[in-house]
Protein backbone atom coordinates (compact mmCIF):
# COMPACT_ATOMS: atom_id res chain seq x y z
CA UNK A 1 0.00 0.00 0.00
CA UNK A 2 1.30 3.34 -0.80
CA UNK A 3 2.50 5.69 1.87
CA UNK A 4 2.30 9.23 0.47
CA UNK A 5 1.87 12.10 2.68
CA UNK A 6 -1.20 12.27 3.93
CA UNK A 7 -1.03 8.49 4.99
CA UNK A 8 2.05 9.31 6.70
CA UNK A 9 0.14 12.40 8.66
CA UNK A 10 -2.95 9.67 9.34
CA UNK A 11 -0.13 7.30 10.97
CA UNK A 12 1.82 10.67 12.91
CA UNK A 13 -2.11 11.84 13.89
CA UNK A 14 -2.33 8.20 15.98
CA UNK A 15 0.96 8.01 17.08
CA UNK A 16 0.86 11.58 18.85
CA UNK A 17 -2.84 11.32 19.82
CA UNK A 18 -2.02 8.57 21.81
CA UNK A 19 1.52 10.57 23.10
CA UNK A 20 -0.59 13.32 24.75
CA UNK A 21 -3.42 11.34 26.00
CA UNK A 22 -3.44 11.04 29.60
CA UNK A 23 -6.82 9.37 31.29
CA UNK A 24 -6.88 11.51 34.77
CA UNK A 25 -6.53 14.89 32.40
CA UNK A 26 -8.92 17.29 34.32
CA UNK A 27 -11.20 19.22 31.92
CA UNK A 28 -14.54 20.67 31.59
CA UNK A 29 -16.56 18.23 33.09
CA UNK A 30 -15.08 18.45 36.36
CA UNK A 31 -16.62 21.93 37.08
CA UNK A 32 -19.67 19.95 37.68
CA UNK A 33 -20.83 17.81 40.15
CA UNK A 34 -23.84 16.12 39.92
CA UNK A 35 -26.67 15.90 43.35
CA UNK A 36 -27.40 12.32 43.37
CA UNK A 37 -30.72 11.04 44.74
CA UNK A 38 -30.43 9.11 47.86
CA UNK A 39 -33.81 7.78 47.60
CA UNK A 40 -33.73 6.75 43.61
CA UNK A 41 -36.84 4.41 44.32
CA UNK A 42 -35.38 2.50 41.35
CA UNK A 43 -34.39 -1.48 39.84
CA UNK A 44 -31.30 -0.94 38.09
CA UNK A 45 -32.77 -3.97 36.39
CA UNK A 46 -35.66 -1.55 35.16
CA UNK A 47 -33.47 0.86 33.74
CA UNK A 48 -33.05 1.43 29.88
CA UNK A 49 -30.35 2.99 27.81
CA UNK A 50 -32.14 2.68 24.54
CA UNK A 51 -33.13 6.03 23.34
CA UNK A 52 -34.06 8.16 19.84
CA UNK A 53 -31.28 9.75 18.29
CA UNK A 54 -33.17 11.81 15.42
CA UNK A 55 -34.36 9.52 13.13
CA UNK A 56 -32.59 6.67 14.44
CA UNK A 57 -33.57 4.16 17.51
CA UNK A 58 -29.60 3.05 19.52
CA UNK A 59 -29.31 1.06 22.17
CA UNK A 60 -27.74 3.32 24.21
CA UNK A 61 -26.60 6.93 23.79
CA UNK A 62 -23.28 6.47 23.34
CA UNK A 63 -21.06 5.63 19.95
CA UNK A 64 -17.39 5.32 18.70
CA UNK A 65 -16.42 8.80 17.45
CA UNK A 66 -13.86 9.64 14.31
CA UNK A 67 -10.55 8.71 15.06
CA UNK A 68 -8.89 7.38 11.84
CA UNK A 69 -7.87 5.56 8.00
CA UNK A 70 -5.62 6.27 5.46
CA UNK A 71 -2.29 4.05 5.69
CA UNK A 72 -2.08 0.17 6.04
CA UNK A 73 -1.25 0.71 10.05
CA UNK A 74 -4.87 2.71 10.52
CA UNK A 75 -6.42 0.44 8.26
CA UNK A 76 -5.90 -2.47 10.36
CA UNK A 77 -7.27 -0.35 13.11
CA UNK A 78 -10.24 0.16 11.35
CA UNK A 79 -11.18 -2.86 11.29
CA UNK A 80 -10.47 -3.68 14.99
CA UNK A 81 -12.86 -0.69 15.38
CA UNK A 82 -15.27 -2.45 12.92
CA UNK A 83 -15.41 -5.78 14.71
CA UNK A 84 -15.44 -3.47 18.54
CA UNK A 85 -18.25 -1.44 17.24
CA UNK A 86 -20.14 -4.95 16.05
CA UNK A 87 -20.09 -6.50 19.14
CA UNK A 88 -21.01 -4.11 21.32
CA UNK A 89 -24.17 -2.52 19.22
CA UNK A 90 -22.29 0.61 18.79
CA UNK A 91 -22.76 3.27 16.39
CA UNK A 92 -19.02 4.41 14.64
CA UNK A 93 -17.97 6.82 12.53
CA UNK A 94 -14.52 6.60 10.32
CA UNK A 95 -11.66 8.93 10.34
CA UNK A 96 -11.60 12.07 7.48
CA UNK A 97 -11.57 10.05 4.32
CA UNK A 98 -10.00 12.78 2.50
CA UNK A 99 -7.20 10.54 1.54
CA UNK A 100 -8.86 8.21 -0.12
CA UNK A 101 -10.16 10.38 -2.48
CA UNK A 102 -7.40 11.90 -3.33
CA UNK A 103 -6.06 8.11 -3.56
CA UNK A 104 -8.94 5.42 -4.18
CA UNK A 105 -6.63 2.90 -3.95
CA UNK A 106 -6.75 3.82 0.24
CA UNK A 107 -10.35 2.66 -0.13
CA UNK A 108 -9.80 -0.17 1.77
CA UNK A 109 -8.73 1.27 5.33
CA UNK A 110 -12.09 2.32 5.10
CA UNK A 111 -14.10 -0.19 3.80
CA UNK A 112 -12.56 -2.32 6.21
CA UNK A 113 -15.11 -0.94 8.75
CA UNK A 114 -18.64 -1.67 6.71
CA UNK A 115 -16.53 -5.31 6.06
CA UNK A 116 -16.03 -5.76 9.84
CA UNK A 117 -19.64 -4.11 10.76
CA UNK A 118 -22.18 -5.02 7.98
CA UNK A 119 -25.15 -4.40 9.93
CA UNK A 120 -24.06 -1.75 12.30
CA UNK A 121 -24.83 2.22 12.06
CA UNK A 122 -21.66 3.84 9.91
CA UNK A 123 -21.37 7.54 10.00
CA UNK A 124 -18.56 8.30 6.83
CA UNK A 125 -16.34 11.48 7.61
CA UNK A 126 -15.18 14.53 5.17
CA UNK A 127 -14.18 18.30 5.67
CA UNK A 128 -16.60 20.37 5.13
CA UNK A 129 -15.11 21.93 2.02
CA UNK A 130 -15.84 18.45 -0.40
CA UNK A 131 -18.32 18.54 -2.85
CA UNK A 132 -21.09 16.78 -3.58
CA UNK A 133 -19.29 14.15 -5.64
CA UNK A 134 -16.60 13.94 -3.16
CA UNK A 135 -19.10 13.43 -0.26
CA UNK A 136 -21.22 11.12 -2.81
CA UNK A 137 -17.89 8.56 -2.95
CA UNK A 138 -17.62 8.69 1.05
CA UNK A 139 -20.75 7.62 1.28
CA UNK A 140 -20.52 4.86 -0.88
CA UNK A 141 -17.30 3.48 0.50
CA UNK A 142 -18.99 2.62 3.38
CA UNK A 143 -22.15 1.94 2.41
CA UNK A 144 -22.75 4.85 5.33
CA UNK A 145 -25.78 5.73 7.04
CA UNK A 146 -24.55 9.58 7.48
CA UNK A 147 -21.85 11.44 6.78
CA UNK A 148 -19.69 13.53 9.30
CA UNK A 149 -18.41 17.15 8.25
CA UNK A 150 -16.09 18.27 9.84
CA UNK A 151 -14.82 21.92 11.03
CA UNK A 152 -10.99 22.03 11.82
CA UNK A 153 -10.43 25.66 11.08
CA UNK A 154 -7.81 25.41 14.18
CA UNK A 155 -6.56 22.19 13.31
CA UNK A 156 -5.71 23.23 9.36
CA UNK A 157 -4.71 27.15 10.37
CA UNK A 158 -1.90 24.94 12.74
CA UNK A 159 -0.87 22.34 10.22
CA UNK A 160 1.54 22.91 8.51
CA UNK A 161 0.51 21.92 4.84
CA UNK A 162 -2.90 22.95 6.14
CA UNK A 163 -5.79 24.53 4.20
CA UNK A 164 -6.50 28.34 4.25
CA UNK A 165 -9.46 28.67 2.41
CA UNK A 166 -12.38 28.31 5.08
CA UNK A 167 -15.62 29.54 3.05
CA UNK A 168 -17.73 26.24 3.55
CA UNK A 169 -21.47 27.53 4.50
CA UNK A 170 -22.50 27.13 1.03
CA UNK A 171 -21.23 24.28 0.53
CA UNK A 172 -22.69 23.02 3.11
CA UNK A 173 -26.18 23.99 2.38
CA UNK A 174 -25.80 22.01 -0.95
CA UNK A 175 -24.62 18.94 1.07
CA UNK A 176 -27.71 18.93 3.07
CA UNK A 177 -30.19 19.25 0.26
CA UNK A 178 -28.83 16.79 -2.05
CA UNK A 179 -27.06 14.44 -0.36
CA UNK A 180 -29.56 10.87 0.25
CA UNK A 181 -28.35 10.34 3.55
CA UNK A 182 -28.43 12.97 6.91
CA UNK A 183 -25.32 15.03 7.58
CA UNK A 184 -23.60 15.47 10.83
CA UNK A 185 -21.67 18.24 11.26
CA UNK A 186 -18.75 18.43 13.87
CA UNK A 187 -16.24 20.41 15.21
CA UNK A 188 -13.05 18.01 15.70
CA UNK A 189 -11.85 19.46 19.29
CA UNK A 190 -12.51 23.68 19.55
CA UNK A 191 -16.64 23.33 20.05
CA UNK A 192 -19.59 25.12 18.63
CA UNK A 193 -20.73 28.91 19.76
CA UNK A 194 -24.99 29.57 19.56
CA UNK A 195 -23.96 32.27 16.37
CA UNK A 196 -22.53 29.14 14.48
CA UNK A 197 -25.07 26.86 15.35
CA UNK A 198 -27.41 29.49 14.25
CA UNK A 199 -26.04 29.58 11.09
CA UNK A 200 -25.66 25.95 10.86
CA UNK A 201 -29.48 25.17 11.38
CA UNK A 202 -30.36 28.03 9.06
CA UNK A 203 -28.25 25.97 6.56
CA UNK A 204 -30.22 23.10 6.64
CA UNK A 205 -28.40 21.23 9.33
CA UNK A 206 -30.45 18.85 11.76
CA UNK A 207 -26.99 16.71 13.65
CA UNK A 208 -24.37 18.60 15.06
CA UNK A 209 -21.31 17.30 16.78
CA UNK A 210 -20.28 20.12 19.24
CA UNK A 211 -16.30 18.26 19.61
CA UNK A 212 -15.61 20.27 22.03
CA UNK A 213 -12.20 21.01 23.55
CA UNK A 214 -10.70 19.15 26.42
CA UNK A 215 -10.43 15.99 24.10
CA UNK A 216 -7.78 15.18 21.60
CA UNK A 217 -6.07 17.91 21.37
CA UNK A 218 -5.07 18.80 17.36
CA UNK A 219 -3.32 21.80 18.14
CA UNK A 220 -0.97 19.86 20.41
CA UNK A 221 -0.84 17.38 17.78
CA UNK A 222 -0.60 19.63 14.44
CA UNK A 223 1.89 21.87 16.28
CA UNK A 224 4.26 18.87 17.43
CA UNK A 225 4.82 18.66 13.33
CA UNK A 226 5.53 22.09 12.89
CA UNK A 227 9.49 22.40 12.26
CA UNK A 228 9.68 25.37 15.03
CA UNK A 229 6.49 24.03 16.99
CA UNK A 230 5.83 27.74 17.90
CA UNK A 231 2.14 27.58 18.03
CA UNK A 232 1.80 25.64 21.63
CA UNK A 233 0.20 28.98 22.96
CA UNK A 234 -3.29 27.73 21.17
CA UNK A 235 -3.60 24.89 23.51
CA UNK A 236 -5.96 25.58 25.66
CA UNK A 237 -7.62 27.31 22.20
CA UNK A 238 -11.71 26.92 22.11
CA UNK A 239 -14.69 26.05 24.17
CA UNK A 240 -14.97 22.90 25.84
CA UNK A 241 -17.38 20.30 25.28
CA UNK A 242 -18.97 21.68 28.48
CA UNK A 243 -19.10 25.49 27.06
CA UNK A 244 -20.62 24.13 23.99
CA UNK A 245 -23.36 22.36 25.62
CA UNK A 246 -24.30 25.22 28.15
CA UNK A 247 -24.11 27.60 24.85
CA UNK A 248 -26.56 25.75 22.54
CA UNK A 249 -29.16 24.58 25.35
CA UNK A 250 -31.96 26.62 23.62
CA UNK A 251 -31.47 24.80 20.44
CA UNK A 252 -34.40 23.97 17.97
CA UNK A 253 -36.54 21.01 18.89
CA UNK A 254 -35.25 19.47 15.16
CA UNK A 255 -31.91 19.69 16.21
CA UNK A 256 -29.81 16.65 17.39
CA UNK A 257 -27.00 17.21 19.52
CA UNK A 258 -24.44 15.29 19.92
CA UNK A 259 -21.49 15.64 22.09
CA UNK A 260 -18.07 14.91 21.75
CA UNK A 261 -14.60 15.82 23.30
CA UNK A 262 -13.49 14.79 26.85
CA UNK A 263 -15.79 11.88 27.87
CA UNK A 264 -13.28 9.95 30.29
CA UNK A 265 -16.06 7.82 32.26
CA UNK A 266 -19.45 6.77 32.43
CA UNK A 267 -19.68 9.96 34.98
CA UNK A 268 -18.73 11.89 32.10
CA UNK A 269 -21.31 10.67 29.67
CA UNK A 270 -24.19 11.02 32.30
CA UNK A 271 -23.08 14.86 32.91
CA UNK A 272 -23.30 15.38 29.36
CA UNK A 273 -26.72 13.89 28.77
CA UNK A 274 -28.39 15.96 31.25
CA UNK A 275 -26.95 19.22 29.72
CA UNK A 276 -28.49 18.23 26.30
CA UNK A 277 -26.81 16.26 24.72
CA UNK A 278 -29.08 13.47 22.87
CA UNK A 279 -25.80 10.85 22.31
CA UNK A 280 -22.18 10.88 23.73
CA UNK A 281 -19.03 10.26 21.39
CA UNK A 282 -16.25 8.66 22.70
CA UNK A 283 -12.84 8.49 20.88
CA UNK A 284 -9.29 8.96 22.95
CA UNK A 285 -10.51 6.33 25.38
CA UNK A 286 -11.16 3.75 23.10
CA UNK A 287 -7.91 4.63 20.83
CA UNK A 288 -5.99 4.55 23.84
CA UNK A 289 -7.74 0.74 24.68
CA UNK A 290 -7.11 -0.34 21.25
CA UNK A 291 -3.47 0.34 21.35
CA UNK A 292 -2.58 -1.76 24.47
CA UNK A 293 -5.37 -4.32 24.40
CA UNK A 294 -6.48 -7.36 22.21
CA UNK A 295 -9.80 -6.67 21.18
CA UNK A 296 -11.66 -9.11 23.65
CA UNK A 297 -9.88 -7.27 26.05
CA UNK A 298 -11.30 -3.77 24.45
CA UNK A 299 -14.59 -4.93 24.14
CA UNK A 300 -14.95 -6.42 28.00
CA UNK A 301 -13.49 -3.14 28.89
CA UNK A 302 -15.81 -1.06 27.54
CA UNK A 303 -19.40 -3.74 27.97
CA UNK A 304 -17.65 -2.57 31.70
CA UNK A 305 -18.12 1.01 30.64
CA UNK A 306 -21.72 0.42 29.71
CA UNK A 307 -22.97 -1.67 32.54
CA UNK A 308 -21.25 1.69 35.25
CA UNK A 309 -23.27 4.02 32.52
CA UNK A 310 -26.29 2.15 33.46
CA UNK A 311 -25.41 2.16 37.09
CA UNK A 312 -25.28 5.80 37.35
CA UNK A 313 -28.51 6.02 35.79
CA UNK A 314 -29.76 5.14 38.94
CA UNK A 315 -27.67 7.72 41.26
CA UNK A 316 -29.90 10.21 40.06
CA UNK A 317 -33.21 8.22 39.83
CA UNK A 318 -33.28 8.32 35.95
CA UNK A 319 -35.55 4.96 34.57
CA UNK A 320 -34.64 6.32 30.96
CA UNK A 321 -32.40 8.57 28.90
CA UNK A 322 -35.27 10.84 28.23
CA UNK A 323 -35.27 11.53 32.64
CA UNK A 324 -31.67 12.70 32.13
CA UNK A 325 -32.50 15.29 29.68
CA UNK A 326 -35.01 16.76 32.79
CA UNK A 327 -32.49 16.83 35.50
CA UNK A 328 -30.40 19.77 34.75
CA UNK A 329 -31.39 20.88 38.80
CA UNK A 330 -29.32 18.42 39.55
CA UNK A 331 -26.31 20.09 38.49
CA UNK A 332 -23.88 22.25 40.89
CA UNK A 333 -21.19 24.41 38.74
CA UNK A 334 -17.89 25.67 39.59
CA UNK A 335 -17.51 29.75 39.87
CA UNK A 336 -15.96 29.61 36.32
CA UNK A 337 -18.91 28.19 35.14
CA UNK A 338 -21.57 29.64 36.66
CA UNK A 339 -20.09 33.16 35.54
CA UNK A 340 -19.98 31.78 31.98
CA UNK A 341 -23.39 30.74 32.09
CA UNK A 342 -23.97 33.99 33.05
CA UNK A 343 -22.04 35.85 30.50
CA UNK A 344 -24.19 33.33 27.62
CA UNK A 345 -27.08 35.23 28.63
CA UNK A 346 -25.63 38.85 28.94
CA UNK A 347 -24.68 38.74 25.65
CA UNK A 348 -27.33 37.61 23.88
Amino acid sequence: MPQNQQSHRKDEHVSLAEKYYHVDQPNGFDQIRLRHDALPETNVAAITTATQVGQWHWDSPLYIEAMTGGSSQTGQLNARLGQIAAALRLPIATGSQSVAIKHPELASTFKVVREQDPHGLIFGNLGAGHPLTAAQTAVQMLAADALELHLNVVQEIVMPEGDRDFRWLANLKTLTTQLDVPIIVKEVGFGISKPTMTKLYQAGVRYLDLGGHDGTNFVDIENRRRPQREMAYLHNFGLSTVESLLAVQDHPADLTILAAGGIRTPLDAIKALILGADAVGMAGVVLHLLLHDDNDTVIAKLQAWLDQFKLLMALVSAQQITDLHQMTDKLIYSPELVAYKQSLTENL
